[in-house]
């Protein structure tokens, strides 16, 4: 039997463990917290000593998240291993070396949706893009006090970018990486909290002149999804619903969406090998560069342009 490692375990991390134990594999924790686990350790390097993983997953604070890498690195771990999303904050600076089986949980890419979507883009020229991810953040946690949350407190590394970077994400991985970006936001709303709450972007992409993506922790009624204009149609995408309809086709065949099962089929696509609709290390960057660049433009007001160079870990 093979062990997977989980480290941290609040609720995302719960859900790794529970998911990854229904997949055959047994789960160690590494945790703060006592007697939450049958297999609890209290750091990484002696869950590394004594457990020896041939998976881990980093479901920690954000904040946290390039320590535990650091550790991991210095233990020699060579394994498979999955990084909550965003890898890490975007005022953290990439590792002194990267790590080669290291994937990052945009589990949004197992989304039938979406995967209809990508699919249905073939071929086709995109000529312009909406995205909008919206919802109420005092509900997102029932029976906890939202101003609390990771979300609500930069140093837990909080706020609308780095809870939505799925949307950052996806965008790149359907249009191609952006080219340049302008925005608007911050904390906006009355909402208890020190992180910002609204984030509109306008960006240009490789494969997408036009891009918008909105992005809030203030809608009531929330909302998740695309449209999607290319020379021969418009698509529309429900992510909540799991929908998909083409001005040209009508509702076209999706698979039904369950949210553990794209969870499920993201920790079998690694623990197969089967990487390619992964988000890599160097992806995730592309990622952590936009949400920097988004910041960069709120604060100064401008128009922020991708450097076009190869990174270096």
């Amino acid at each position: 039997m093979k062990r997977a490692l989980v480290i941290g375990f609040g609720s995302v991390g719960q859900r790794h463990a529970r998911i990854l134990e229904e997949l055959g594999l047994e789960v160690g924790i590494v945790s703060r917290r006592e007697g939450v686990h049958a297999v609890l350790f209290q750091t990484i390097e002696s869950a590394c000593d004594h457990f020896r993983p041939d998976y881990v997953v980093v479901a920690n604070e954000t904040t946290a998240h390039r320590a535990s890498l650091i550790a991991l690195q210095e233990k020699h771990y060579a394994n498979p291993l999955l990084v909550e999303k965003p890898l890490w904050s975007s005022r953290e600076r990439p590792l002194a070396r990267a790590i080669p089986q290291l994937y990052v949980g945009y589990n949004l890419r197992f989304h039938s949706a979406l995967l209809a979507l990508r699919n249905a883009l073939t071929g086709q020229r995109v000529i312009s893009a909406e995205i909008h991810c919206g919802s109420w953040l005092p509900s997102w946690r029932p029976g906890r006090d939202y101003s609390k949350t990771s979300s609500a407190l930069r140093a837990n590394g909080g706020g609308v970018l780095h809870d939505l970077s799925h949307e950052l994400d996806y965008a790149n991985w359907l249009f191609g990486p952006w080219q340049r970006i302008t925005a608007l936001g911050g904390h906006l709303s009355k909402l208890s909290i020190e992180t910002d709450d609204v984030s509109m972007i306008l960006a240009e992409m490789a494969g997408c002149p036009a891009l918008s993506i909105s992005l809030n922790y203030i809608e009531r009624q929330s909302r998740r999804g695309m449209i999607v204009n290319t020379d021969d149609d418009t698509l529309i995408l429900d992510l909540e619903a799991g929908t998909l309809t083409s001005a040209r086709k009508g509702a076209i065949l999706v698979p039904p969406f369950v949210l553990d099962e794209t969870y499920r089929n993201e920790h079998r696509a690694i623990l197969d090998g089967k990487t390619a609709d992964l988000c890599d290390y160097e992806h995730a960057l592309h990622v952590i560069d936009m949400m920097a660049a988004v910041e960069k433009s709120i604060d100064g007001a401008t128009w922020v342009l991708r450097e076009h160079k190869g990174r270096t870990a």
